[in-house]
């Protein structure tokens, strides 16, 4: 069994328990478990994509492509269908350029393409090392941020303001509360050191989210529907491609825009999570880094064909290296679960987003342990990095954060006298990015 686990999984007995990568990826997949709730809901702003269909493609996609990271990659992470991306598809693409589904489609189809050739190549490992190690370190710290932020958001502790853009929400009534519940039990379960202790958190929360109604409809906070459903069909949006506008310049730039946005979402995720899982060496390369972004490519394609936007490496990873994953065998734990989800969807759906959200802000603060590590007497080094780290959850983007993080290292460097410790890949990318935001 053991020489199964290792040849399959890279699974190493001496270092890792079974016990241990599957309460991992139970972890990963419950705060990740939303997207099959949300992208629904999303593409439902679409006519002729029911939900039930999305629902199915946003499974099934996810499934395929954490399988191959499983079995091909051995890494403990797990992709689905990419928040931002999915918004860009339908709000942007399609409801504001006035494009078809079925033309969006076709553009993140390509993209999985070009995602292949790159991947194959390995010219998105040759960016990734490029990127300095203060950046690298601002990037995973500025994850932890970002899904902080996210976590505190959804379960309403931050609240939205004119006034502030921000603000501390009603933290003594409903998702609030139960979100400051589970903080405590799930940091205490933390501090104390037990095995598992972000899922036992996770389920000890929605336990008692029966008991904390919400203000708004004064139901309780976690409440059933069913147990088991048969998976809707595909059928209405599998392979509907419209290759009629292939090679226009708007395909070019959506197509651009998808790749742009996959390719440093992922990067910024992958470099982050592998930090936490201690993947990343002294120099700070990634190994087998460019099998990770060619399951994130095949995911893309899949699910492009089952119909629905670009499939990426999820930033939730982390809650699961948190619990302990380190192998492949945590993404197939979180595949079954996708297949399971496929069956008993009103069962896991049932888990509130408050109940999860404990999770992401405990990762956040885990994650922000790489800032130690960067020079902050150093201010060519420390400023980019803080730039990078800051806008992430600011501009509710990995992507942007570093984006404009590569910008301000090159020319902050350029302007004090060290262009010469500047790469010509730093210089391009920089070139590239600035390009970036005044073209598009």
């Amino acid at each position: 069994m053991s020489k199964f686990l290792e040849k399959a999984f890279g699974f190493d007995s001496q270092k890792h328990t079974v016990r241990t990568e599957i309460l991992a990826g139970v972890t990963t997949f419950l705060t990740m478990a939303y997207i099959l709730a949300v992208n629904p809901s999303i593409f439902g702003a679409l006519e002729g994509m029911p939900n039930g269909a999305v629902f199915t493609a946003t499974a099934c996609a996810a499934l395929i492509a954490t399988l191959v990271m499983a079995f091909y990659a051995k890494k403990p992470f797990a992709l689905a269908p990419g928040m931002g991306l999915n918004a860009f598809f339908v709000y942007t693409v399609c409801l504001t350029m006035g494009y078809s589904w079925q033309f969006a489609l076709t553009a993140v189809l390509i993209e999985g393409i070009i995602f292949v050739l790159l991947s194959v190549t390995k010219v998105r490992t040759w960016l990734l090392d490029a990127i300095p190690m203060s950046l690298k370190k601002a990037i995973g710290a500025g994850i932890g941020l970002f899904i902080a932020f996210i976590g505190l958001q959804n379960a309403g502790i931050i609240a939205n303001s004119d006034a502030t853009l921000v603000v501390l929400g009603d933290i003594t009534h409903g998702p609030a509360l139960l979100a400051i519940i589970g903080i405590v039990i799930t940091g205490a379960l933390v501090i104390l050191n037990v095995r598992g202790g972000i899922l036992l958190g996770i389920i000890a929360t929605t336990i008692v989210g029966f008991f904390i109604k919400d203000p708004a409809t004064g139901a309780a906070l976690t409440k059933m529907s069913g147990v088991v459903s048969t998976p809707p069909s595909v059928g209405e949006i599998f392979c509907k491609f419209d290759f009629s506008n292939v090679l226009s310049l708007d395909m070019v730039a959506i197509v651009f825009t998808f790749l742009f946005i996959d390719m440093f979402d992922t990067m910024g995720t992958v470099i982050g999570v592998s930090q936490k899982a201690g993947m990343v060496d002294k120099e700070g390369h990634i190994e087998d880094a460019e099998k990770v972004f060619l399951a994130d490519s095949i995911g893309t394609i899949a699910g492009a064909c089952l119909g629905t936007s670009t499939t990426t490496t999820y930033v939730e990873s982390s809650s699961g290296v948190a619990a302990g994953g380190r192998t492949g065998l945590t993404a197939f734990s979180v595949a079954v679960c996708f297949v399971l989800a496929l069956f008993f969807s009103p069962l896991f759906l049932a888990i509130p987003g408050a109940a999860t959200a404990p999770a992401l802000i405990i990762v956040g603060m885990m994650m922000m342990l790489p800032v130690i590590d960067i020079e902050w007497n150093d201010y060519r080094e420390a400023l980019p990095a803080f730039i990078t780290m800051i806008l992430m959850p600011l501009a509710y983007s990995i992507s942007d954060g570093i984006l404009i993080g590569v910008i301000s290292y090159v020319v902050l460097n350029a302007v004090t006298g060290k262009a010469k410790k500047i790469s010509i890949t730093m210089w391009v990318l920089a070139v590239l990015f600035i390009l970036k935001y005044i073209l598009i």
